[in-house]
């Protein structure tokens, strides 16, 4: 049901959805395919997005006091940020963990940790977010069981892991195997939810990464769009028909301070996703054509020089994703490009966005910029330029072949330096760094995460493996290496290993041992 007219500051109304009687095609009309005005009819007039903040670092005790405290701010979900050893599989007492334990994120080693993580926030009524990927299978059955433990039952969990392995060999590099097992996990990761949590968005396909690598914004969804291709394959490949499993796919997207071509972006990208979906695969649930996204705010446009000019940096970046269509939005903290943020840095990021919402207009009507000459024209254009890459993957024979062949990094990386290129002449300004810059910096006090911990969370892995039946978790490691050399999904057994108490790090181990580790082809 539409909500009723807002009213503008001088008294008159406006309308939810504003157009002609029959809209061209091209522009079409929200909630209907292409979808270029957004996947909902009323969009933002019934209720605003998803305030979603991500946040984590240090112990999960110390992160579960951040999350309650955006809880208690008005935040309408949490975001989960890991630290590197967790990200690449490894506990924080193995040799390669040494010096980034709960430096970039939260240190989660058990199910201890993850039960520490959301003590006290009930997992029935939230919706958690989990930057994780090579091995989001593990973190999600952690979160399964901790919501277990709280009476809470696994179709009842809401949230999204990002599970996007394919952009970690283009942008990021905290991959674990190969492409094709990471693949075949991804596809595993599938199926376990639609059978088990089935509310759960399975992967966040994301072009964030690589954009804040150098990606143009044409380069962001093309390369974003043939990694979702590559993960509808194998999909299917698996077994799955693709209505079944499409409709809980998800995308991430970056935030520019270029509002016009950001907007553009996103219409663009619903639109070109609409049609591979229908007219490629035979999608025949509309949920199944709808790009639903996340998006964040550019931390890659962040300055350390003059920190507080961040923040109308990232207003104007938040503003393009609500123009854009957003389902969920991350806005950073002015004082990122420094250290994690602080408390009073992640607060005002998150009054960023209460103030667009439930202070300005931009709610109160549907896609604001249809029918805008500029915004038109520039969607039809990045949308071009979106499809002659997309054509280009498709001839190396798909995204996996052309990281392989070192295609879509190499494009990032002449983007990358060519924007380094025009920052350093001048050509591109950025204020307080190549203009506008002050004599000296006023001093700024960074949150700083205590070097303590690594000893604290290596105490506690020690008495986990000392109060746990050993035989047990060798005898659940011994079942998910067995099910990884056959074709059995191995998230069942993965389970098994970590409600008996296995490590993060033993069970990428378990996974390390049948399917070896990726090491990128050194190219010259």
């Amino acid at each position: 049901m539409a909500a009723a007219p807002r009213h503008s500051e001088s008294g008159f109304p406006i309308e939810p959805v504003y157009g002609p009687e029959q809209p061209p095609p091209e522009i079409g009309v929200p909630g209907e395919f292409p979808y270029t005005r957004g996947i909902h009819p009323t969009m933002y007039t019934g209720r605003p997005w998803t305030m979603r903040q991500y946040a984590g670092f240090g112990t999960a005790a110390e992160s579960n006091a951040r999350y309650r405290q955006l809880i208690a701010g008005g935040g309408h979900g949490l975001s989960v940020a890991f630290d590197l050893p967790t990200q690449m599989g490894y506990d924080s007492d193995a040799p390669l963990a040494a010096g980034e334990v709960g430096k970039v994120g939260v240190a989660i080693d058990s199910v201890e940790d993850m039960a520490v993580l959301f003590d006290g926030i009930p997992l029935g009524e939230v919706s958690t977010s989990m930057t994780i990927n090579a091995p989001a299978a593990i973190l999600l059955l952690l979160y399964q069981l901790v919501g277990a433990a709280q009476g809470v039952a696994a179709h009842r969990l809401t949230g999204t892991v990002q599970n996007d392995v394919l952009k970690e060999y283009i942008a990021r590099g905290t991959y674990i195997f190969p492409p094709a097992p990471s693949l075949r996990l991804v596809a595993d990761l599938f199926r376990y939810c639609q059978a088990e949590i089935p509310r759960w968005n399975t992967i966040s396909i994301s072009g964030y990464h690589m954009a804040e690598a150098g990606a143009t914004p044409a380069q962001e969804i093309a390369f974003t769009l043939a990694d979702g291709v590559a993960y509808v394959r194998a999909a299917l490949a698996a077994g799955m028909a693709v209505d079944d499993f499409a409709p809980r796919l998800s995308f991430f997207f970056v935030a520019r301070t270029t509002l016009l071509e950001e907007v553009a972006k996103f219409r663009a990208a619903r639109r070109i996703w609409a049609r591979l979906m229908r007219d490629t695969f035979g999608a025949r649930n509309p949920r199944s054509q709808m790009l639903r996204f996340h998006t964040q705010t550019a931390g890659v446009q962040l300055t350390a020089q003059q920190p507080e000019v961040n923040l109308a940096r990232v207003t104007v970046q938040a503003l393009a994703a609500v123009l854009g269509g957003t389902q969920s939005l991350h806005t950073n903290s002015f004082d990122e490009a420094i250290a994690l943020p602080t408390e009073k840095a992640a607060r005002l990021a998150l009054r960023t966005q209460q103030v667009i919402a439930h202070e300005s207009d931009v709610t109160a009507t549907v896609d604001p910029f249809a029918g805008s000459y500029a915004v038109e024209a520039l969607t039809d254009e990045v949308e071009a330029a979106a499809l002659a890459l997309l054509d280009r993957v498709e001839e190396l024979g798909g995204a996996v072949a052309a990281i392989e062949a070192g295609y879509q990094k190499g494009e990032i990386e002449r983007s990358a330096y060519r924007i380094q290129q025009q920052t350093e002449a001048g050509e591109r300004t950025v204020v307080g760094v190549n203009r506008f810059r002050l004599e000296s910096e006023e001093p700024y006090q960074p949150l700083r995460v205590d070097p303590a911990i690594e000893a604290r969370q290596a105490e506690r892995l020690a008495r986990l493996r000392a109060g746990r039946d050993a035989a047990a978790v060798r005898r659940e490691l011994d079942g998910l290496r067995r099910a990884a050399a056959g074709g059995e999904n191995v998230l069942y057994p993965m389970k098994g290993a970590l409600a008996a108490r296995a490590t993060v790090g033993e069970v990428s181990d378990a996974l390390r041992a049948v399917w070896g580790t990726y090491r990128p082809q050194e190219r010259f």
